[in-house]
């Protein structure tokens, strides 16, 4: 069985399947839900607008598949927008005070990014470019599977107007600064988003991969298997 990186055709996935495979893992790239459906784990990439992927997922079977999984407890990385859709809505590509549908896998929505920090100062959105994750120290142990061996503070490569907008903290395990403080790791069970590009992240970001890939091949849940030693 393979790595399955969703095809919910925008953008180029090559990037994140060449990541993949660096960190030691067999990928295929399909919009198919019966790949989907026999991955060994799932990578929902960011490529495209929420409400556009929502609607192609929905239409094509994906997102029945996919929340299927989920609750199966098949090892899940979002990347970016895929870190989006695990919430419940979003307002992406949307008119005004509407929402299109996500997996609902997190309590929240996902917002456009707020570009006046609390000193009144403007800040560019989208935000681009790298900027240092910082970990909640209370979480430890479950970001030890994705940042086993990477440095509280480090930087990776972020670029993005929305962000997650969680209704539970708990889901929470690591946050960014960009006028505001939001996060940029979530965790259910199995499942991780990441709002930051793994696969444009130099070797932080191969180190998330290969955690990621280690975790799965471990069979996800509570695996560990880089070790107790969580984060450096």
């Amino acid at each position: 069985m393979a790595f399955v990186v969703v095809d919910y055709c925008k953008g180029n996935l090559r990037s994140m399947q060449r990541g993949l495979e660096l960190a030691g893992a067999e990928t295929l790239i399909s919009a198919d839900p019966v790949a989907i459906a026999h991955a060994e784990a799932i990578v929902l990439p960011g490529v495209g607008a929420f409400a556009d992927a929502a609607t192609f997922m929905h239409e094509s079977g994906q997102m029945a598949v996919i929340r299927e999984r989920i609750a199966a407890q098949v090892p899940f990385l979002g990347v970016c927008l895929g870190l989006h859709l695990l919430f419940e809505r979003g307002e992406e590509g949307m008119d005004a005070g509407h929402w299109a549908e996500g997996l609902g896998i997190l309590r929240g929505e996902a917002c456009r990014i707020q570009s006046i920090d609390a000193q009144g100062l403007s800040h560019k959105v989208p935000h681009v470019g790298w900027n240092q994750v910082h970990y909640r120290s209370e979480r430890s142990q479950d970001l030890a599977p994705l940042f086993a061996g990477i440095e509280d503070g480090s930087n990776f490569y972020f670029t993005h107007s929305y962000q997650g907008v969680p209704s539970n903290e708990t889901d929470v395990l690591a946050e960014v600064t960009h006028a505001q403080t939001f996060p940029c790791v979530v965790r259910r069970g199995s499942t991780f988003g990441v709002q930051f590009h793994p696969e444009k992240s130099s070797h932080k970001g191969l180190a998330v991969l290969r955690n990621f890939v280690r975790f799965a091949q471990a069979g996800g849940v509570g695996a560990n298997p880089c070790g107790e030693g969580v984060l450096t």
